[in-house]
């Protein structure tokens, strides 16, 4: 009997429950999430309001024209700056320490000691804020009493750690009933196959719903280890998108790294699911893996974010915040765009285009409609595929002024859009990306998924980082440069990639852009 495609597969109490998994992370767990941001949030004032009240004296009741931010506690207002960066401290030490994952598994023990080490962190850089602020206006021989950071360490740590014994017995509970669980489908036939569907069939704590399986092309079998077989890993995008797969783990050794790539970007944009393999694949993977253990089987992820740690953690926050601070001052050139945009052609004032972001996952990437509506791409697909091929007709300008990935003339331009794609302002709404987290202010360029396909293996090592508005390929010749120094670029940054290297390309890059040439 033939391998049955996912139209076919055998309807088992496991695709309800991948709905029904698919259900709770669209809506129930984001929720419950928000709650959880919630009851830190309180834990954090609440511990630093009993602090202050047990060490400096008994603070007035917060209401209108009182308390500790009212007037008639004038005593109390070295204290406001602190009350108010506090809450902000502390939730982003507990992201930093990834205690708002409530999918798949969890460890009790890990829960505590992240914990401690975000409260310990918190309360460090509250200390370092209250060293630098010193009350303010009250005066030099102010000081912070000591032990109010102290109490308020302890509390924080006792509250914090009391929600998430609280919010891990639920989830216990909710497994032990099939909630709260991951879809997944297992790659592969073989005796690791089994062992996998075993041990997480098994036990439910682990938080996973293995849907079906799938098998390599060309083999037939109806199930594994008493798991239905859902098709062959070519029809993995269609079996991701119908039963919501969340995650895929691959058993599979005979399956090549490129095949696996080349999924992941099929799958489609809105979709993250993570690829995770047994460490059979170890010799034939890239450098970019985490070994990460599920129960008793030791599971490496592939394709992690090369900036890990601080460095991954600082980069994100450079990018909200800065790209917030460019939102807000060129909130009047946005405004200006979008008028002449609907004064000079139909259609509408944004363009979503599918591109390729990190580890091959598609997104929409937001521009500024610089183009008439409904038109053709095939001349772009010629000249970038003579591009990527290196040949000679890629060149759309001359030997002087050469000018590779553009259509020379191109009659889709519209009058603005030729104006606004000279001085890349059609490239603002990408800071919209950015907040999203799809992409990052410095880093590779997103390509176009058609573009993807002609690609070399050693041109995917673009694909390691979040793609960026900005990168060192703009900041060094754009389009004067080929394909192929393009990519030697973006590997060279991401090889050396430092916070001053992002600092001097976006410094750099406003004198390009003002320069506007090599634009379009």
């Amino acid at each position: 009997m033939s391998t049955k495609t996912p139209s076919q597969a055998i309807s088992l109490s496991q695709p309800k429950m991948a709905a029904r998994s698919a259900a709770e992370s669209g809506w129930f767990f984001p929720l419950l999430s928000a709650m959880l941001t919630v009851a830190d949030l309180t834990v954090a004032v609440g511990a630093f309001y009993l602090s202050l009240r047990y060490s400096v004296g008994n603070v007035p009741i917060v209401g209108p024209g009182s308390g500790i931010f009212g007037s008639s506690a004038p005593e109390f207002a070295p204290y406001v700056l602190l009350m108010l960066f506090i809450p902000l401290v502390r939730l982003a030490a507990l992201h930093h320490f990834d205690l708002y994952r409530l999918r798949g598994e969890f460890s009790t023990t890990e829960d505590m000691i992240g914990v401690f080490l975000s409260t310990s962190l918190g309360s460090l850089v509250m200390i370092m804020l209250a060293f630098f602020y010193r009350g303010g206006d009250a005066g030099p021989n102010f000081s912070y009493p000591r032990d109010i950071f102290l109490y308020d360490w302890a509390l924080a740590l006792v509250g914090f750690s009391l929600l998430r014994i609280i919010v891990r017995a639920i989830q216990t509970i909710y497994r032990n009933r099939h909630g709260n669980m991951i879809p997944a489908v297992v790659v592969g036939n073989g005796d690791l196959a089994e062992i996998c569907l075993e041990e997480i069939t098994g036990r439910p704590r682990l938080g996973y719903n293995v849907v079906g399986v799938a098998v390599n092309d060309g083999e037939t079998c109806k199930e594994v280890g008493g798991i239905p077989v859902l098709g062959s890993f070519s029809h993995l995008p269609a079996i991701i998108k119908q039963y919501g797969i969340e995650e895929v783990l691959i058993t599979d050794s005979r399956i090549n790294p490129k095949v696996i790539f080349d999924t992941i970007m099929r799958c489609g944009r809105g979709r993250h699911v993570d690829f995770r393999v047994l460490p059979d694949l170890f010799n034939c993977l890239p450098a970019k893996t985490e070994v990460q253990p599920l129960g008793t089987l030791p599971l490496i992820k592939l394709f992690e974010e090369p900036l890990e740690g601080f460095n991954r953690f600082f980069k994100r926050g450079v990018d909200l915040i800065c790209t917030v601070l460019i939102i807000m001052v060129t909130a009047p050139i946005w405004l200006t765009v979008m008028l002449l945009l609907k004064l000079d052609s139909k259609g509408p004032l944004f363009y979503i285009q599918e591109r390729v972001g990190m580890d091959g996952r598609p997104f929409g990437m937001y521009k500024f409609r610089s183009m008439f509506i409904n038109t053709d791409d095939t001349k772009h697909r010629e000249i970038m595929k003579a591009a990527i091929l290196n040949q000679e007709q890629a060149n759309q300008g001359d030997d002087d002024k050469p000018v590779f990935g553009k259509v020379k003339d191109d009659p889709r331009i519209t009058r603005v859009g030729r104006l606004i794609r000279k001085y890349s302002i059609d490239e603002l709404p990408q800071l919209i990306n950015v907040i999203r987290g799809e992409m990052s202010l410095v880093g590779p360029r997103p390509p176009i998924p058609y573009e993807v396909e002609m690609y070399k293996d050693w041109h995917r090592a673009r694909f390691y980082a979040a793609p960026g508005i900005t990168g060192l390929w703009q900041v060094s010749g754009r389009n004067r440069l080929t394909f192929d120094e393009m990519v030697r670029l973006d590997i060279y940054y991401l090889k050396n990639w430092s916070v001053w290297l992002d600092l001097w390309i976006l410094l750099k890059t406003p004198m390009v852009v003002l320069k506007g040439d090599d634009a379009y």
